[in-house]
């Protein structure tokens, strides 16, 4: 272990490192508490002013005292919500409030945006299909450091500012860590000052949420914009068309022949923009997010011949588009509207970055050094052809300049080592929906194999792996191989992760781009998921480091690492965490209707439900505590440590095995339960509808966190990122980011099992040559016995579940790690009998957790693909003369 003084000599080498944070006359919040008048930057001088009235009533921000914020909140209160001080409830005051911190988002919003086009810096355009973003509200209230006004002034007003928080419904713009990711990556951008947009999809329903009827998965519409959002700001003057169908012909203008698209159907994306402050700084950041609505919104005349449904039709077909996220695609007209929704993105977007960089006068080879363009996944990878399209059909320019800028525009970051998760889209689909498009895949795709056949003459194999076009008897284009020849970068998302892109599905890639593909190791947000989350745990390190910089420097919780041994600290460390703890436990109560033992070990599982994330084995588990407990005497018990197993996650609606998992789950909840003679030891609930808000009630009470997907089929995982960083120890494998939060926390602190990267394969194969009877071992089959013998109930859904990994068909291998799993169990119940072990392990692993930041994540993006820099919002000034000097 480090000694003291070299912890500290290294956290300030890092601190010093870290350029993106530049040093600031005073913060925000030293600001923010002054008495006196702030002026905003008037980006001009006085003889240069027009209007000069309006600059004087516009050039000074808001102030954040008590009694001006009360002012605010009930002005919304009358005149925006038009409501009475008679009619004042939860519910109006929360609206109104939002609209009073939005009041103060827009104000360093308008300036971050001016402040941008006068200075023109490169620009990061951060494209997500999903963004995850959780509550707003007190993220806002955080980052603009002015939380306790905020709270004082509604506590004034008869209102708790806790209280105001939970009527804030989670946006539906995301699904699971992808979107968790890019929302975490936009509040790091904003931090650091960065010139970046987020662009997104503004759904109406988003995925789904979740209810659980008889333990199983019911999906219903989330009608998250019931009320509106009161966070958003409607931008009805800025709307693109977007074609679909139609037709390709060529027209010969002078002397050159220029392809033409026309016809077919155009509906109109209309952006609506959703302000994203940074942490203690006046650079506030923007999210737009594209509604599709229709050219048309009636016809009056279909409507006159008394067609009355017809007369809507367009409406609602336009309308379909930004409904829901990831629309079923098991039918043609499902992949269809998939496809719609995501080219119906990547064009307003474009068209949208276009627009902007066209502001100025400059040549079309200007046009990487102002934009990158971040391709989150493959759902925005058409944005490549996209461009490609306007360089040359619209805007004139040769083939083989517009190739290069588009190669230089693009990076891509790759999600998945799972090859069947890679998306494809039929020929026949793109060809229909979008004709030009096709026809500059394959030219692409022609250039491209040039290059492959040069590179590798008469090597077939190279030339069909690498191939934009996936021939067979249903020919498809490969998104993923198209992100990749059009980006100047592709990323993975673990150092795991990376390796295997390298050494696997992306290999011949690799071979010809040998430093094309880098890793990005995800990160996490610490405002969102230590200082907004786990206020205890926040205010211990404020205290202990004497400041708030560890929010935005993690690195320095680093220096606390030494108090692990004291008893004392431990305790404080301890009544944090059963402080969490309790509050879980009321929620449980409330959403779950189960009681639950504040002092058993809260051992929880939260994800997207998948199999090979095996939350089955977790079940399965479950089932064999329960008999080992059940087996025991009854004054043997009372050895057994006693333990809440908490799982939750959604199950997309088409995937039959992960809602029989969840099943189970809920089954297994059901029998132990209510068994008096185990339920002091043990329970089993089944957290449903897991979304940001919910999370941040269960992660940071979460004591041990299972991490425990099959080596080498998990990118990364940020979850993992978010429970360490609030002192959680993990049960997982050597797969995504655990192996560096091992390398980090210290693999002695962690509980591992489970076969390795380099394992599975020999693994797979001497299953299939197997016994089942002798694969599955006496424990396992035990357990499948209890199943088929319908002790859980529902036989005829979980005997198919146990099936599927019992038949020589155990593909993630949940039979054989199962052993091992059993192992890091027994661990973990050995350390947690010893408390100050234990404390001593967690303290140490929050400690050591600056690497997943997504500040550190950030940065090496900015600097090592987009070659961005910070571009601050000026600071406001305390007189009138000054600010005109900004």
């Amino acid at each position: 272990m480090q000694g003291d003084e070299e912890v500290i000599q290294e956290t300030q080498k890092m601190t010093k490192k870290n350029s993106f944070y530049p040093t600031k006359m005073s913060s925000r919040q030293e600001l923010g508490d002054s008495s006196s008048e702030l002026y905003r930057p008037a980006f001009t001088s006085r003889d240069k002013l027009d209007h000069e009235k309006l600059w004087s009533i516009m050039g000074s921000y808001l102030k954040n005292d008590v009694q001006t914020i009360q002012e605010n909140i009930v002005n919304h209160i009358e005149y925006t919500l038009a409501r009475t001080r008679f009619n004042f409830d939860n519910t109006a005051c929360y609206q109104a409030t939002a609209h009073a911190v939005r009041d103060r988002l827009i104000e360093s919003w308008n300036d971050t945006q001016q402040h941008w086009t006068n200075q023109d810096p490169k620009r990061i355009y951060y494209m997500s299909l999903e963004f995850l973003l959780g509550r707003a509200m007190q993220n806002a209230l955080t980052n603009l450091k002015v939380e306790g006004q905020f709270k004082q002034a509604l506590l004034d007003l008869g209102y708790k500012l806790e209280e105001i928080y939970e009527e804030e419904h989670d946006p539906a713009l995301g699904n699971g860590g992808l979107g968790r990711l890019a929302a975490c990556f936009l509040d790091s951008m904003a931090t650091m000052d960065l010139p970046a947009w987020g662009y997104g999809i503004r759904y109406n329903y988003g995925i789904f949420a979740q209810k659980i009827v008889n333990g199983y998965q019911l999906e219903v519409p989330d009608y998250w914009l019931t009320y509106g959002n009161p966070w958003e700001i409607e931008r009805l003057d800025v709307k693109y068309p977007i074609r679909f169908y139609g037709r390709v012909h060529r027209v010969n203008e002078n002397g050159k022949e220029r392809a033409i698209w026309d016809g077919g159907e155009i509906v109109l994306a209309q952006a609506y923009d959703n302000p994203i402050p940074g942490y203690n700084t006046f650079t506030t950041i923007n999210l737009r997010l594209w509604r599709s609505v229709p050219t048309q919104e009636f016809d009056f005349s279909l409507f006159n011949q008394a067609d009355y449904m017809k007369a809507i039709e367009a409406r609602q077909r336009a309308e379909y588009i930004s409904s829901v996220l990831y629309p079923n695609d098991s039918t043609y007209s499902g992949k269809e509207l998939r496809l719609k929704q995501q080219y119906f993105f990547v064009s307003a977007t474009l068209q949208d970055i276009i627009r902007r960089f066209k502001k100025r006068k400059r040549s079309w080879k200007d046009f990487p050094e102002k934009v990158c363009v971040q391709l989150n996944d493959t759902h925005p990878g058409l944005a490549i052809i996209e461009l490609l399209r306007i360089l040359i059909d619209i805007e004139g320019l040769e083939r083989e300049q517009a190739w290069s800028i588009v190669g230089k525009t693009f990076a891509y970051t790759n999600h998945t080592v799972l090859p069947e998760a890679l998306e494809k889209w039929g020929v026949d689909l793109i060809g229909s929906l979008l004709p030009r498009h096709l026809e500059m895949i394959y030219e692409v795709n022609y250039f491209w194999l040039e290059k492959v056949g040069q590179k590798f003459p008469g090597d077939d194999g190279k030339l069909a792996s690498l191939s934009i076009i996936e021939e067979g008897p249903v020919k498809k284009v490969r998104i993923a191989n198209l992100c990749i020849v059009g980006s100047s970068a592709v990323n993975g998302v673990a150092a795991l992760h990376s390796d295997l892109l390298k050494t696997t599905i992306f290999k011949d890639f690799h071979q010809m781009f040998p430093k094309k593909i880098q890793n990005k190791t995800n990160g996490v947000t610490p405002r969102r998921w230590v200082l907004c989350c786990n206020p205890g745990l926040a205010e211990l390190y404020t205290r202990v480091l004497g400041s708030q910089d560890w929010v935005i420097e993690l690195g320095l919780v680093r220096q606390i690492e030494k108090k692990a041994d004291q008893a004392e600290f431990q305790s404080v460390w301890a009544e944090i965490k059963l402080e969490n703890k309790r509050r879980l436990a009321k929620w449980v109560q409330k959403h779950c209707g189960i009681k639950v033992n504040e002092h058993s070990l809260f051992d929880v599982m939260v994800k997207r439900m998948h199999e090979y994330k095996r939350q089955l084995m977790n079940a399965l588990y479950a089932i064999h505590r329960y008999f080992t407990i059940k087996d025991a005497r009854p004054e043997e018990r009372v050895n057994f440590v006693p333990r809440t197993i908490f799982i939750g996650g959604k199950a997309a609606p088409g995937y039959l095995s992960a809602k029989r998992v969840i099943k189970l789950i809920n089954a297994i909840g059901e029998v132990v339960n209510n068994d008096r003679e185990v339920n002091d030891y043990l329970k089993v609930v089944f957290l449903p509808n897991y979304n940001v808000s919910n999370a941040e009630v269960i992660i940071p009470a979460a004591e041990l966190s299972q991490h425990i997907s099959t080596a080498g089929m998990e990118a990364s995982g940020t979850s993992n990122m978010k429970f360490t960083m609030n002192g959680c120890l993990i049960i997982g494998t050597m797969d995504g980011a655990n192996v560096e939060i091992a390398e980090e926390a210290g693999k002695e602190n962690q509980f591992i099992f489970g076969a390795t990267v380099d394992q599975v394969e020999g693994l797979r194969k001497k299953m299939r040559e197997t016994d089942p009877n002798e694969y599955a071992g006496p424990i396992l089959n035990r357990i499948f016995r209890a199943i088929e013998d319908n002790v859980f109930g529902a036989r005829e859904d979980l005997v198919p579940l146990i099936d599927t990994i019992r038949n020589r068909n155990d593909y993630y291998l949940v039979c054989h790690d199962f052993e091992d799993y059993l192992r890091a169990q027994d661990e973990v119940d050995r350390a947690y009998l010893n408390k100050a072990e234990w404390n001593r392990r967690s303290i140490l692993t929050a400690t050591r957790m600056a690497k997943f930041s997504s500040d550190r994540t950030i940065q090496e993006y900015a600097q090592q693909i987009w070659n961005v820099i910070a571009c601050p919002t000026p600071q406001p000034a305390t007189t009138k003369e000054e600010h005109l000097k900004i």
